[in-house]
C-alpha cells in the first residue's frame, strides 16, 4: 500500500458495531479472548501487540504526514493516561497494523483472539464513515452543525452504543492527531478541527474524560481562531509570573489553614484552559480580568464530610461570592461529575476559584468512563482485591454501560435541540422518529417512536414476541400496549409455548407500532389458517379415498398426478373449495370411452327434447335451446354471472362461472369440450331462483350469527343452508341463499360488512 492511501484512525467515519459486544468485552487477548485478572499478563499483551505492529508500521505515514508507529505510540500513551486497560492499549497497535494485512480479521483472531479481531473490524468501519462525514462538512463551513452532520453523528452514536471500546480509541486517536499538528506546526484542516470541537470534545465531556476534553478544546480553538487564541495567551503570559506567584501564595495559605484545622488535603494550582476562558468571556461579556478560573485551586481530600469541612475553612479565610457556588456532590452533573465549586475574593479583592473533591471524584473527573475498563481488567477481584460475586460484577458493569449510553442519548437530544434553536428547522424531526431502550443486560435496542413492549419483544426474537405475555419497564409491570420512552430498561415476561393475540392487530388498542412486528403477527395467523385449511382438505381427500377403496395410494403421488407440487398444495385448494373432488374421482375411476361431443349434441337435437332441464332452468346453449344442462356445484353460477359450458361424459353440459378455478383448469386440459352458453328467458324475467354461497369472516362474539341472518331476512333473501365454525376468536360463516339475480346480493353484503366485528363478506 502506498503512503497516503492508508486509512488511519485520524480520519473520522460511522460504522456498524456488533449488537452483541458490551462494555465487559475488553479481555486478555493472550488467552483467546478470555478475561485474565493478572495485570502483568495484560501488559505483556500490550508489548506483544506493539512488537507485532512495528514491522508493518515502520516507515509508513498517514495522510496527515504523521508516522504510523509514532501515532500508535501516542494513542496507546493517551489510553494509558486516562486509565484504559493494557488490553485496550494493545488494540491501538492492532487497528493500525490491520491496514497492512491481507486478511486482518483472520490474522488478528489467530494471534490475539476474537475480541481483538472484532474490535479492530468495528473501529475501521467507523473510521470510514466518520471520514465521509468530515469530508462532507468542508473546511469553509462555520456555525452550528447542519442536519446532515447531526444525522451522521446519530449513526456514530449507534455504532458507539454497540461497542463502547471504540469511543476511547476514537477519542485517543483524534487527540494524538491534534497534538501532531500542534507540535509539527503544520496547518490543521478546519473541518478536522471543527469536528474535534463540536463532536469529539463534547463526547469526552459527556463521558467525563476531562483531561481529553480540555486539551482537545484548547487545540481546536488554537487551529480555528489563531488570532483570538494568541491574544488570550498573550494576555495571560504578560502577567504569568505575577499570577503564578499569587496562586502559589494562596495555595500555601489554604494548605496551612486546612492543616491547622486537622484536615488532610492536597492543594493544587488548577491548570488554565484558554477555550473555557474565551467561552466565559463571550457568554458573560466579561473582560479577561473578570474570568474567575484564570486563578484556581483544587483541593483533594479523603471523604465527602471532609469536602464540606474544607469548604467551610476556605470561606472562613476569604469572602465567598454567593452567586458563584455550586454543589455538584449533592447534585452531580449528568455525566457523574462531582465536586464543590466556589469563588472567593482574597485580601486584594482578586477572585480565586476553588474546587474541592475526594480522590475518587478526582479520578473520575480525569478518566470518566475509562474507569469501567480498568474495573473489568482487574477481574472479579475488584480494585481492592476483595472477592466480588459474579452477579454483582455483571450488574455493576451493566449499570455502568447503561449510564454511558444514556449520556450518548442525552447528547443526541441536545444536538437536535441546539441545531433547531440555531437554524430553525435543521434538526427538526431527526430524532423524533426513534427511541432507544435497554435490555436488562444493557444492550441498546432501536425502536420507532411509540413502540410498545410487544414491539420490543419481536425486535429481540420472533419467537419471544409470539410468547410475550407481560413486561417490566424499569422494574415495574406495565400493560403490553404501554408506549416506551428512550432510556428505559425493558424486560419481557413470556410463556414456554403459545402465540400472539388477534387483539395485537387492532390499531385502536395500540399493541403494535412496528410494521415488522405487525407482519410477524399476521404471518402467525395466516399460517394457522392455512394449517386448518390443509387439515380440512386432507380429511376430505382421505374420505374420498376410503369411499373409492383407494387408501393404498400415496397422497404425494396423487397430488403429483393431479398437477400439484405437494400433497399440502392439493389439500389447500380442496379445503378452500377451489378444487372439486370430482377431479380426483375421475382420476381414480377406470376411464370410460368418451363419447364424441358432436355426436352427443346431435343426439340431443334429433330427440327434439324441448322440455330439457336446460330450458327449464333458463340456461340456453347458443344454437341449441333444448340441450341438457346442469349448474356446477363448485361455483354455483346465477344470473347475471358470465358463464361457460363444459360438455361432460354422459351428464350433459355443466355450466360454470367463467372465473371458476375448476372450469379454467378443465378448459386448459380439454378446450374442445368448452361451448358458449347464455342465460335464457326465465333467467332474464326473474322467475327462476338460484342457490348462491356467501362467506362471512368476523371476530367471534355472542349474537353474531343472528345479526348476519337478520340482514338477509330483511332483504327478503331466503337462507337455505348454513355452516359456521370458530378458531380462537375468529368465526367463519358460510350461507347458501336463494336469489334470482346476484346483483341484489351486493347491497346485502355491504350491510353485513357494517355489522360490528365483521371483517369480510363476499360471495364464494
Amino acid at each position: 500500500m502506498k503512503t497516503g492511501q492508508h486509512l488511519p484512525l485520524t480520519q473520522p467515519a460511522p460504522g456498524a458495531a456488533s449488537a452483541h459486544a458490551t462494555i465487559v468485552d475488553v479481555a486478555d487477548w493472550n488467552n483467546g479472548g478470555n478475561p485474565n485478572p493478572q495485570t502483568g499478563q495484560a501488559e505483556q499483551t500490550s508489548a506483544r501487540a506493539r512488537a507485532f505492529a512495528e514491522p508493518l508500521l515502520q516507515g509508513q505515514k498517514f495522510d496527515t504526514g504523521e508516522g504510523a508507529i509514532e501515532h500508535a505510540d501516542g494513542v496507546a500513551l493517551i489510553l494509558q493516561n486516562i486509565g484504559a486497560s493494557p488490553s485496550l492499549q494493545a488494540a491501538a497497535y492492532l487497528v493500525y497494523a490491520a491496514e497492512y494485512l491481507q486478511r486482518p480479521h483472520e490474522v488478528i483472531d489467530r494471534a490475539f483472539g476474537p475480541e481483538a479481531a472484532q474490535l479492530v473490524t468495528h473501529t475501521l468501519k467507523l473510521v470510514q464513515i466518520q471520514r465521509n462525514a468530515r469530508d462532507a462538512l468542508g473546511d469553509d463551513v462555520e456555525g452550528p452543525l447542519r442536519a446532515e452532520q447531526v444525522e451522521r453523528i446519530r449513526k456514530m452514536l449507534l455504532a458507539f452504543s454497540r461497542d463502547l471500546r471504540v469511543v476511547l480509541l476514537r477519542l485517543a486517536s483524534r487527540m494524538q492527531t491534534l497534538r501532531f499538528y500542534a507540535s509539527s506546526k503544520l496547518p490543521c484542516p478546519r473541518a478536522l478541527a471543527r469536528e474535534s470541537l463540536q463532536v469529539f470534545a463534547p463526547l469526552a465531556n459527556r463521558l467525563g474524560i476531562w483531561q481529553i476534553k480540555w486539551e482537545m478544546e484548547d487545540l481546536s480553538f488554537r487551529f480555528l481562531m489563531p488570532d483570538v487564541y494568541k491574544s488570550i495567551a498573550r494576555s495571560l503570559h504578560d502577567k504569568r509570573l505575577e499570577r503564578e506567584r499569587h496562586v502559589e501564595q494562596v495555595r500555601q495559605q489554604l494548605e496551612s489553614d486546612l492543616r491547622q484545622a486537622g484536615i488532610q488535603a492536597e492543594v493544587q494550582g488548577r491548570p488554565k484552559h484558554l477555550y473555557s476562558i474565551w467561552k466565559k468571556m463571550q457568554g458573560k461579556n466579561l473582560p479577561i480580568e473578570r474570568v474567575f478560573d484564570i486563578q484556581a485551586l483544587r483541593v483533594i481530600v479523603d471523604d465527602i464530610p471532609t469536602c464540606y469541612a474544607a469548604l467551610s475553612r476556605a470561606h472562613e479565610r476569604w469572602r465567598p461570592l454567593p452567586d458563584e457556588f455550586d454543589d455538584y456532590i449533592a447534585k452531580p452533573k449528568a455525566n457523574g461529575y462531582q465536586s464543590l465549586h466556589t469563588v472567593v475574593l482574597d485580601e486584594a479583592g482578586r477572585p480565586i476559584e476553588i474546587q474541592i473533591r475526594t480522590q475518587a471524584m478526582h479520578e473520575h473527573a480525569d478518566s470518566g468512563v475509562a474507569a469501567h475498563w480498568a474495573y473489568k481488567e482487574a477481574g472479579r477481584k475488584g480494585y481492592g482485591g476483595g472477592a466480588v460475586a459474579a452477579g454483582d460484577f455483571e450488574r455493576q458493569v451493566a449499570e455502568a454501560r447503561q449510564t454511558v449510553l444514556r449520556q450518548l442519548l442525552a447528547w443526541e437530544r441536545d444536538l437536535a435541540e441546539a441545531d433547531l434553536a440555531q437554524g430553525g428547522a435543521a434538526g427538526q424531526g431527526l430524532f423524533d422518529d426513534r427511541i432507544y431502550v435497554f435490555t436488562p443486560g444493557g444492550e441498546i435496542i432501536d425502536l420507532p417512536t411509540g413502540a410498545t413492549p410487544v414491539d420490543f419483544a419481536y425486535t429481540l426474537h420472533t419467537n419471544l414476541g409470539h410468547r410475550c405475555r407481560g413486561a417490566r419497564v424499569d422494574g415495574a409491570m406495565v400493560p403490553l400496549n404501554t408506549a416506551l420512552l428512550s432510556g428505559q430498561t425493558v424486560e419481557i415476561v413470556s410463556v414456554k409455548e403459545g402465540g400472539p393475540s388477534m387483539d395485537w392487530l387492532n390499531p385502536e388498542l395500540g399493541y403494535l407500532k412496528s410494521a415488522r412486528a405487525k407482519a410477524k403477527v399476521r404471518a402467525w395467523f395466516n399460517a394457522l389458517a392455512q394449517q386448518a385449511t390443509i387439515a380440512k382438505g386432507r380429511e376430505a381427500v382421505e374420505r374420498l379415498l376410503q369411499r373409492e377403496g383407494k387408501t393404498a395410494i400415496k397422497l404425494e403421488d396423487l397430488a403429483s398426478d393431479l398437477g400439484f407440487k405437494t400433497a399440502d398444495a392439493l389439500f389447500d385448494v380442496v379445503g378452500k373449495d377451489e378444487y372439486s373432488l370430482r377431479n380426483i374421482e375421475q382420476l381414480l375411476r377406470p376411464a370410460e370411452p368418451a363419447p364424441d361431443p358432436d355426436q352427443f349434441i346431435a343426439q340431443k337435437l334429433l330427440k327434439g327434447d324441448t322440455d330439457a332441464v336446460g330450458t327449464g332452468r333458463g340456461i340456453l346453449v347458443v344454437g341449441m335451446d333444448s340441450l341438457l344442462t346442469q349448474l356446477a356445484r363448485c361455483c354455483k353460477p346465477a344470473p347475471p354471472d358470465p358463464i361457460g359450458g363444459y360438455v361432460t361424459r354422459g351428464k350433459g353440459v355443466a355450466v360454470h362461472r367463467l372465473d371458476c378455478t375448476n372450469f379454467r383448469q378443465m378448459a386448459t386440459r380439454q378446450p374442445e369440450r368448452v361451448i358458449p352458453v347464455t342465460w335464457g328467458q326465465h333467467a332474464a324475467d326473474g322467475k327462476a331462483h338460484y342457490a348462491v354461497d356467501v362467506q362471512v369472516e368476523a371476530h367471534d362474539r355472542s349474537g353474531l350469527l343472528r345479526d348476519v341472518c337478520d340482514v338477509f331476512a330483511q332483504g327478503k333473501t331466503h337462507v337455505v343452508a348454513m355452516n359456521s365454525h370458530s378458531q380462537r376468536d375468529r368465526a367463519t360463516i358460510t350461507l347458501t341463499v336463494q336469489t334470482d339475480d346476484t346483483r341484489k346480493l351486493s347491497g346485502l353484503l355491504t350491510k353485513v360488512l357494517q355489522i360490528g366485528g365483521v371483517v369480510q363478506a363476499r360471495r364464494k
